[in-house]
């Protein structure tokens, strides 16, 4: 309850805490209702990855932990060996001591996720290993209900991938019959972080939000949508890939020549099943080929090999290029375009040519178009003399495998490349993209597995905003108010305002 001022401080801690976005967006918020306003304050975080805990330090600005969650049980199982030496079980001690033994108002966790994505095969979310990942969840949860089960927690706030919802559904029958035992009225609801946050991306996530019925009686509402960017909006304010004072995260990535290739011929907006519209005779496509587009270089067409992908499972996004002016789709973990990480189609001229000279390592090409199956090319991407001819012997293009850094002019004129590690976190809204974006460590795989997992900090700000105004109204003694504003889970706006479990 309130003491008579009208500002106050709202405290938050985070379990599973990551590299700290959610923790970042917390601290950054504001919350007013009537009189009343608070801002926010972290106590700390947890997490099993010292990386993620150093990264969570700089992002929150608070000391966080390195603590593992697993009981000897799940270690066991999830391993494959016994814990070391100087392993023991987490107790509710220690989530005291990780918060500062101070009780925070607001629960934030994003707990472990690879065995609810549909990233992977339902075959193997169910091996025990996976199971024993998933159990994380339920196991933090209960260690801080019962760390402060003399004074519980206002709200608890659970985030993960939507196929929760149906991949993991006993376990959050689990985790719900365990929270209203501790006195918490529960619903289920799904977001898009894109819109919550106005980002360059659409992330759709789950987001089980645990009201403790006897401290919060007012309605939870919604936090406002707004528009999404495209990612040229973010990406035009950051220095060009390569640039020396960029820093070591913004370097495109060295792929398979292979790769190159089919991103070029993928249509901006569409994955790999664009490249099957390619017409392919004696192993070689037959509208198109490659032209070096170096000065200096006499211009000379290529043939190209099929560069169709064999992708029987069908997965989509494979090979993805995102429009310049459209948003993402989910910004993930995995690092290669061909295993579901996004591209970019860059109309940029300064990347052709310019800036980045220097860690180019096969040259410029276009794509152009045989003219009526002759010897003589069409101009095409961005060539401007109209006057392309065969010549032989024709030059030859690197091995299929030869791994190394390529523009190609696709038919549209734009670069078809991968996002840079640091345009990734700043799509994530992990950093302004004026500023240079900076983790813990020196290997990309860990940096945008860390930066995929982690809660971007500007939907972060929205769903914190939303919870203080909530907390602020209950503080002030309100147990039922009417609002313009739209209930977050609209099915049960009634049961919100009284003191019952809203879980059925």
């Amino acid at each position: 309850m309130l003491n008579g001022s009208t500002h106050h401080t709202i405290l938050h801690g985070h379990l599973f805490c990551g590299l700290g976005g959610g923790a970042k967006g917390f601290n950054a918020a504001k919350a007013r209702h009537g009189t009343l306003s608070a801002d926010f304050e972290c106590l700390g975080g947890i997490d099993v990855d010292p990386a993620a805990i150093r990264d969570f330090e700089r992002l929150a600005g608070v000391p966080g932990t390195v603590l593992d969650l697993f009981d000897r049980g799940h270690y066991r199982t999830f391993h494959g060996t016994e814990p070391p030496a100087d392993w023991r079980e987490a107790g509710p001690q220690d989530i005291h001591r990780a918060f500062g033994f101070r009780r925070p108002h607001i629960l934030f966790l994003s707990a472990p996720c690879k065995g609810f994505s549909g990233l992977l095969s339902e075959r193997t979310s169910r091996t025990p290993k996976y199971q024993a990942l998933n159990r994380l969840t339920l196991r933090g949860i209960w260690l801080t209900l019962e760390a402060y089960k003399d004074d519980p927690i206002e709200f608890i706030l659970f985030e993960n991938v939507p196929r929760i919802a149906t991949r993991g559904r006993e376990l959050l029958d689990q985790i719900v019959a365990l929270l209203r035992a501790y006195g918490y009225a529960v619903a289920e609801t799904t977001h898009d972080c894109g819109e919550l946050g106005g980002l360059a991306q659409r992330r759709k996530r789950f987001l089980l939000v645990a009201r403790h019925a006897r401290k919060v009686r007012p309605f939870l509402w919604e936090p406002p949508k707004r528009a999404l960017q495209g990612v040229g909006d973010v990406l035009s304010r950051m220095k060009l890939p390569g640039d020396a004072g960029a820093g070591p995260m913004h370097r495109i990535p060295r792929l398979h020549w292979q790769t190159w290739v089919r991103l070029a011929f993928v249509e901006a907006g569409k994955d790999w099943r664009s490249l099957e519209r390619l017409a392919v005779q004696h192993g070689l496509l037959r509208d198109y080929a490659l032209v070096q587009d170096t000065p200096g270089c006499s211009p000379a067409a290529s043939e190209i090999p099929d560069p169709r992908p064999s992708n029987h499972r069908k997965f989509a996004n494979i090979y993805h290029v995102v429009a310049w002016d459209a948003a993402t789709s989910t910004v993930i973990g995995r690092s290669q375009p061909s295993d579901g990480a996004m591209s970019v189609a860059d109309p940029r001229p300064g990347l052709a040519r310019g800036k980045g000279d220097d860690y180019l390592t096969a040259g410029h090409y276009g794509v152009v178009r045989w003219k009526d199956g002759c010897g003589a090319v069409s101009a095409a991407a961005g060539h401007d003399n109209g006057r392309w001819a065969v010549a032989d012997p024709r030059p030859p293009l690197p091995a299929h495998d030869d791994r190394l850094i390529s523009v190609i002019r696709a038919e549209d004129g734009t670069w078809h490349r991968p996002f840079t590690t640091a345009e990734l976190a700043c799509l994530q809204s992990l950093f302004d993209p004026e500023e240079q974006a900076e983790l813990d460590g020196l290997n990309d795989t860990a940096w945008r597995e860390r930066i995929g997992n982690a809660v971007p900090p500007d939907a972060a700000q929205a769903i914190a905003e939303a919870m203080g105004r909530t907390l602020l109204a209950a503080w002030s003694g309100e147990s039922f108010m009417l609002s313009a504003a739209p209930i977050w889970v609209r099915p049960i706006a009634i049961a919100a305002s009284v003191d019952l479990p809203l879980y059925q």
